[in-house]
């Protein structure tokens, strides 16, 4: 019988409790941990440690007994027998190594489970998940490209623990910045409309747009003139009062919404809703409005917002002193980001009130969030329950410069150009069709920004290093993605070879696999804990357990192919050793997927 990798740690604790127990010694917290280092077992404890520091004996002696009562207590039962191959004690710390037989049954397990990995942790739940959100008229700069990487591998993680997910993508199309673009286009009357003619490519259009916008922020910052022009712009971009206004407006969203389109494409990533702040505000103006001070409607017993020198803002310090007070409509009677929160999470739970709707943001708006979300604690708690946002970093780039040599701010697509720009400019020279160049440059050049996102903690500040990033060894996602292409190559010259995967001579005769020099593999050792990491992964919402597992794997795998000669007719162990590499190449596929990374199997 296959003892999984999560049954398997289980049945360990149980086994550790119970020869506590039968020691009298009472503790229940058990930590069972994989230990860093392989040589020191495939489970590893310091139980022995923290109980005799408790009763005042010898750690070393008390392991030693605690070793001896769990060999008496492990040898009652079949299943553990066979899995189990030793127990130690190494420093104080009782480490337990698994059997041949543990690791060929989990091989096994995984050649016959299409499904391997997956886990039930969400089994049942509708989960929404809301990333990305650029706004129109603005280009998809970097703390975009970070909110896809993660919500899309989020998404993808929860979606294979078992949930129903819905991927959600709220942009801002009415605002101050909407209303900056649109100043600037005005003034270059004459440039908008050569801009506007459907000769030109929607990468030049939208090339404008985001330059308008910038140099409209600029005339805003810097002429008072200008401010007053864009406050009054913005006034009619919500009332929607000017026809020449209107035309630009509508044009300028279809267009940058567009190319944002295209950027989706390359990054693999399909929405099921589009949320628009045009749309959300005159929601959350209502609830406001209703849940004010002034509000007659009787059905509203909690007057949270209160008026304020003409605008209407929320004290969350009175009800939490680690908060502050946030304005929610300003003097003018606009709706501000907090508002627009609001509405958008009505209209969220009106379309598909799910059981979980996670919001991902750069960490710079974890403040106001936490505003929003004591606001809708107090008016909809049930709602507010359901509610999970998740804050990462920002990324700095390794030389320390944001600019490209044109002098322009780097932006998320630049980096993704950049990036598929150099590993085309890599493989230029190998055996690949030009479409099949494209295709992998495409491929690998995207997996290199994602794996550098994804690999380190989502909270934490990135340094990109461009060129590490793109590197085929080492800690990157084109290593990732060779490694795959290289089992992927030796699987088919297996296939040529009509050496099979096999473990038929391995099961023939366990018993005396103990006594012989059959030997475990790193690999082994590492594959079977794929399911864990997984689970792992989704009750954090943290995609780089996975992406750095997918590291130890990829060189465990690669000194197994540089040590072992995998394919070889007059070697009995080829069969197993074409499965193993099977067994990499499906783990690996389904580990590179679950972070958005592409698995092409030339490189």
């Amino acid at each position: 019988m296959v003892i999984k990798d999560k049954l398997m740690k289980e049945k360990l604790e149980n086994l550790i409790k119970e020869t506590l127990k039968n020691l009298q010694i009472e503790f229940s917290d058990i930590s069972l941990e994989h230990p860093a280092d392989l040589k020191m077992g495939d489970y590893s404890t310091n139980v022995a440690m923290v109980c005799a520091k408790k009763l005042g004996i010898n750690p070393k002696e008390l392991a030693e007994k605690i070793v001896e009562e769990v060999n008496k207590r492990a040898a009652l039962f079949e299943d553990l027998r066979a899995a189990l191959n030793n127990v130690e004690v190494k420093n104080g710390f009782i480490n337990f190594y698994l059997s041949q037989e543990f690791f060929i049954d989990n091989i096994k397990d995984v050649l016959e489970n299409k499904n391997f990995g997956k886990n039930n942790l969400f089994n049942g739940k509708k989960v929404m998940v809301e990333y990305t959100q650029p706004n129109p008229f603005k280009p998809f700069h970097i703390g975009h490209l970070m909110s896809n990487a993660i919500g899309e591998s989020i998404s993808r993680i929860v979606e294979f623990s078992g949930a129903k997910i819905v991927r959600a993508n709220y942009q801002g199309d009415v605002g101050p910045h909407v209303a900056k673009a649109i100043y600037q286009m005005l003034k270059n009357e004459n440039d908008t409309s050569s801009v506007m003619a459907e000769s030109v490519s929607l990468v030049e259009k939208a090339d404008y747009i985001g330059n308008s916008y910038a140099k409209g922020n600029d005339a805003y910052e810097n002429y008072e003139e200008a401010k007053k022009e864009i406050d009054e712009i913005n006034r009619k971009v919500y009332n929607k009062s000017d026809k020449n206004i209107n035309e630009i407006y509508d044009w300028g969203r279809r267009i940058t919404l567009e190319a944002f389109e295209e950027i989706y494409k390359v990054l693999g990533t399909n929405f099921n809703y589009y949320f628009f702040e045009s749309i959300v505000a005159p929601i959350g103006l209502k609830i406001v409005h209703e849940n004010c001070e002034s509000a007659e409607s009787p059905e509203h017993s909690r007057r949270i917002f209160e008026k304020s020198d003409g605008a209407i803002v929320f004290h969350a310090e009175k009800y939490d002193s680690k908060l502050h007070t946030r304005v929610f409509i300003n003097s003018k009677g606009l709706p501000t980001y907090e508002t627009k929160e609001l509405g958008l999470t009505q209209i969220k739970f009106e379309k598909e009130n799910p059981d979980l709707s996670i919001v991902i943001t750069a960490n710079e708006q974890e403040e106001y969030m936490k505003v929003v979300g004591k606001a809708l604690e107090i008016m909809n708690p049930e709602i507010a329950s359901k509610m999970k946002h998740i804050v990462h970093g920002m990324m700095r780039l390794s030389s320390g410069k944001m600019s490209s040599r044109k002098g322009n701010v780097i932006t998320g697509e630049s980096l993704i150009i950049e990036s598929c720009d150099k590993i085309l400019e890599k493989i230029k020279d190998r055996d690949f069709t030009d479409e099949e160049k494209e295709q992998i440059s495409n491929d690998v050049g995207v997996a290199a920004l994602k794996y550098s996102i994804l690999k380190q903690n989502i909270g934490g500040n990135i340094i990109y290093d461009a060129e590490k990033s793109i590197s085929f060894e080492g800690d990157s996602g084109p290593y990732l993605q060779y490694s795959y292409a290289r089992a992927c190559s030796i699987l088919e010259k297996a296939k040529i070879e009509n050496i099979l995967p096999s473990l038929v001579f391995l099961r023939s005769d366990i018993k005396s696999l103990k006594s012989s020099d059959f030997h475990i593999f790193e690999i082994e050792k590492l594959l079977y804990r794929f399911s864990e990491i997984v689970e792992r992964s989704a009750k954090e919402f943290a995609p780089h357990y996975i992406a750095n597992y997918l590291v130890d794997i990829a060189r465990a795998f690669n000194a197994f192919y540089g040590n072992n000669k995998i394919i070889d007719k007059d070697d009995s162990m080829s069969p197993y050793k074409v499965a193993i590499t099977l067994v990499f190449s499906s783990i690996m596929k389904n580990g590179l997927y679950l972070l958005g990374i592409k698995a092409p199997e030339r490189m």
